[in-house]
């Protein structure tokens, strides 16, 4: 049978064809690298600009601190949307809901772009931005779960984590264009000027509403999984899926939280804590916390760089977990993530060598984003699997946006009070990395292999 022939071969009892491999590939990828674009510049907007223009607080930690707990505030919304979006997809169709979820992300960050500031209309321009950013929240809590499903369930035997390592290889992408693009504009119109501070920040937000037209066009052309539809024809979808999920597989939704904490901690502290702290003065005037002083622009380019091994590893990632299993590989990785926690204090020291410290620092980073790819790329097939057709979207969105709050919400918080507290040091951020690792090791010990998992199989209940 030709590539082709295979590609577009229909269901049992349907005349239309399966989704083609360039198409479930495009579908997933270019989807979440736009929620994860949204997503990154509004972290990068939250270091940069917002603690400025909507929590003036008079004190850059505090303002921080706001202006992250904002940031964090989305991911308390991203168990809401795992259950709204995830109740669609398991009733009506992972298709359907994937556009819904990306029309909502756009959007939201679309109207970030034209928001007017505290200066403007006060705590008003504040309560504005929250609720946006809890509509990020909201709608990312769809988006990831129904990409990995268009993915690995229609992905040919024996490459569903291969398959499911493209919608992962979003993040990366998505961290890319955001940040290149703030640099293009720093560039342009100079690092924290004028212009760059009144409109110049805007600019990431609105040409978000460029990328969403060409996601939806891309998401559009999609028809439904095999999977499925076969569960929709034998009668198996059921009414209620977070019902039956926390009924019949309360265990998988627990382990699949806590597998994936360490990825979101790693991922957090790479990226948002590592351009706190390295962008910060050495001896900041106000007493608080010393950082790098490396330059902003400097610190980007290297977490970019840093991103390309997170890429390059989120792709090899799947091939491996194809032949060895994902746990065997997870259990691995996760191991190599408790040592580098444990090494925080020798990457990150506080050092008047600024070529020493930048190699130091380049290295960290290569590492960190290493392990997160070998980490994240998995997860796409993993947490999937875990469930059966019927509750698929349901289970594996609540379990890895639930981890969102026990790791992505409080990480950026908790790496700022440890770092404090350890007087500019970073060996607690360390600690605190290594001690969320250990849970996901022990959640994978308690979880079984799934490389062979029957992709087809329904609930108890449907």
């Amino acid at each position: 049978m030709s590539a082709t022939t295979a590609a577009t071969s229909t269901p049992p009892g349907a005349s239309r064809p399966l989704n083609s491999p360039s198409r479930v590939i495009a579908a997933s990828l270019v989807g979440t690298t736009i929620e994860f674009y949204d997503f990154y510049v509004y972290a990068t907007a939250a270091v940069l600009v917002f603690p400025k223009l909507f929590f003036p607080t008079g004190n850059d930690t505090t303002a921080l601190l706001a202006s992250f707990a904002v940031f964090g505030a989305a991911m308390v919304a991203r168990p809401v949307g795992a259950v709204f979006f995830g109740h669609l997809g398991d009733r009506r169709g992972r298709k359907t809901t994937l556009v819904y979820s990306l029309l909502t992300m756009g959007i939201a960050t679309f109207l970030i772009g034209v928001l007017p500031t505290f200066g403007h209309i006060g705590i008003g321009a504040t309560v504005a931005l929250l609720v946006l950013r809890l509509a990020q929240g909201f709608a990312l809590g769809g988006e990831w779960s129904g990409a990995a499903l268009v993915a690995t369930e229609n992905a040919p035997a024996g490459k569903r984590a291969w398959y499911g390592t493209f919608p992962q290889l979003g993040a990366p992408l998505g961290f890319i264009i955001a940040n290149g693009l703030f640099l293009a504009i720093n560039g342009l119109l100079g690092e924290g000027s004028e212009a760059f501070m009144a409109w110049g920040w805007r600019i990431p937000f609105l040409f978000s509403a460029v990328m969403v037209v060409i996601g939806l066009w891309v998401r559009l052309r999609l028809v439904e999984s095999e999977a499925f539809t076969t569960a929709e024809k034998k009668g198996r979808l059921t009414k209620l899926p977070l019902g039956t999920t926390l009924r019949f597989h309360w265990r998988e939704t627990l382990l699949g939280t806590f597998i994936m904490l360490a990825t979101y901690v790693l991922f957090y502290l790479m990226t948002n804590f590592t351009l706190t702290y390295g962008t910060r003065a050495v001896a900041p005037e106000d007493g608080e916390p010393g950082g790098l002083g490396i330059p902003y622009v400097h610190f980007v380019l290297m977490q970019i760089l840093g991103v390309v091994f997170f890429g390059l590893f989120t792709l090899l990632s799947g091939p491996l977990a194809d032949r060895i299993g994902r746990r065997r590989l997870l259990i691995w990785v996760t191991s190599g993530i408790i040592a580098f926690g444990m090494t925080f204090a020798l990457f990150l020291p506080l050092r008047e060598d600024q070529v020493f410290t930048g190699a130091l620092v380049q290295a960290f980073l290569v590492l960190g984003f290493t392990l997160m790819g070998a980490t994240f790329g998995p997860m796409g097939a993993l947490l999937p699997e875990l469930f059966p057709t019927n509750v698929r979207y349901t289970g594996s969105a609540v379990a890895y946006n639930v981890s969102s709050i026990l790791g992505a919400a409080l990480a950026p918080i908790v790496a700022l009070a440890l770092w404090g507290l350890a007087d500019g040091g970073t060996w607690l951020v360390g600690l605190y990395l290594s001690g969320a690792a250990v849970l996901t090791l022990v959640a994978l010990l308690l979880t079984r292999e799934t490389k062979d998992q029957d992709y087809t199989r329904a609930s108890h209940e449907g």
